[in-house]
């Protein structure tokens, strides 16, 4: 008898989940705990296991939307007979794309298994691999700039990844600036920093990380990397898996601030088998509230004098930013099209000055070892959003800090991380 492949409960009011997109084809082979298929429920992403190894038959199409507990595809056996799918398989709870009226509609979760592969968005004729539309989603590359190898045209997973390799590629995101450490030793250390921010931001705290090599991203519109659009949170976390893809990296650290924080914990909880360990310091995402105000302010500043006040904020010892200080961080966002990125991110992501995203769910699933560092006159970020983690994660507060514990008690934080990582 076959295995289920089941559609699981990730979170606890969870009743159904989407199949956003498949990471393998049918009749392929699989290990367990290989990666299957990526859900999108209400509130969070994340990718699913095989759990045991077997020729994986009789997918569910990608955007198909299934109960909680019912199966979505089923592993045979070597030489076990396939043959029709099994009467278990359940019909759909929703499809996200309804086929035009005047077009035969898309076959349901009982077709048979080559209909997946098939099946196209409505109004399109693009044939691809789930694996090759998967690769496209997290690259930002058009399907219809692709060209298929495959029979009739079908694009592979490798026409997908060859034109992500090209660097003249058509992609509609491009890569993130990511740089490395010249020392170090065993797992690295990822560090994602905070919104209007950039991967300099870092350099109090990386003495006490040096032992290990570490990795900076900077995020869309900040530092290093492109002035990208951003459509919602998924979109930059999206940026971000790429980023992470493209390293190749068995294991890791990961360490955010704020912005950086939520999008860490996002990566932890679509790549949890990659994560050694999870550092979040005053971490977006964990609530509703935050001061729109100074990230506006910060946006819209193009000198010193505006930009200063603003800066003073981050902080509990508003000395801390000197006029030295802030002309220096007024020299990295001289260009008026990185200050327009982050307007329109903030935008984006904190609309009416609120947090439009939630990972507490997210934070409930993370398996690897977790911190969560706050400080506690943080005026940006309420520090007492970090009673909503649950589980086994470790939580220090620090009295007189505020949103930048890693630059206000770089040192302190340093030893804090030294047995954790």
């Amino acid at each position: 008898m076959p295995t289920e492949v089941i559609m699981p409960k990730v979170d606890m009011d969870m009743a159904s989940g989407t199949i956003m997109a498949w990471h393998v084809e049918a009749g392929q082979t699989v290990a367990a705990g290989d990666p299957l298929f990526d859900i999108e429920t209400d509130k969070a992403a994340m990718e699913v296991e095989a759990p045991g190894a077997g020729i994986l038959h009789h997918l569910a199409p990608e955007g198909t939307k299934i109960a909680i507990g019912e199966p979505v595809a089923y592993l045979y056996a070597e030489g076990e007979e396939v043959g029709d799918p099994p009467a278990s398989l359940p019909d759909p709870v929703e499809q996200l794309s309804e086929a035009p009226q005047d077009e035969a509609p898309q076959q349901d979760v009982a077709a048979p298994e080559p209909a997946h592969a098939e099946a196209a968005p409505a109004g399109r004729d693009l044939r691809a691999t789930p694996r090759a539309r998967g690769l496209a989603r997290d690259g930002g590359i058009n399907l219809a700039a692709v060209q298929g190898s495959g029979p009739r045209g079908r694009i592979q997973a490798g026409d997908v990844a060859a034109l992500l390799k090209t660097p003249a590629a058509p992609v509609q995101g491009g890569a993130l600036s990511i740089t490395r450490s010249k020392g170090g030793t065993g797992t690295p250390v990822i560090l994602l920093h905070g919104f209007a921010s950039d991967a300099a931001s870092w350099a109090p705290l990386e003495p006490a990380l040096k032992h290990r090599p570490l990795i900076r991203i900077d995020l869309p519109g900040h530092g290093r990397s492109p002035n990208l659009p951003v459509a919602d949170f998924a979109a930059l976390a999206a940026f971000v898996r790429r980023a992470f893809t493209e390293l190749d990296l068995a294991r890791a650290h990961l360490i955010g601030h704020s912005l950086g924080g939520a999008l860490a914990l996002a990566l932890a909880d679509t790549r949890p088998r990659n994560v050694e360990s999870l550092t979040l310091i005053a971490p977006a995402g964990l609530g509703p509230e935050v001061d729109g105000a100074t990230l506006n302010g910060i946006t819209r500043a193009s000198r010193v004098e505006s930009l200063a006040p603003w800066l003073r904020r981050l902080v509990r010892d508003e000395r801390i930013v000197t006029e030295g200080y802030a002309r220096a961080v007024m020299m990295t966002r001289t260009d008026p099209g990185l200050r327009l990125a982050q307007a329109e991110l903030a935008e984006v992501l904190f609309p009416d000055g609120v947090q439009a995203f939630d990972l507490r769910a997210a934070l409930a699933r993370v398996a690897a070892p977790t911190r969560v560092i706050w400080g506690k006159r943080d005026r940006i970020i309420p520090w007492r959003h970090a009673l909503e983690a649950k589980g086994a994660v470790a939580l220090h507060l620090f009295d007189d800090v505020g949103h930048l514990p890693q630059i206000e008690a770089a040192e302190e934080i340093g030893k804090l991380l030294a047995p954790h990582l």
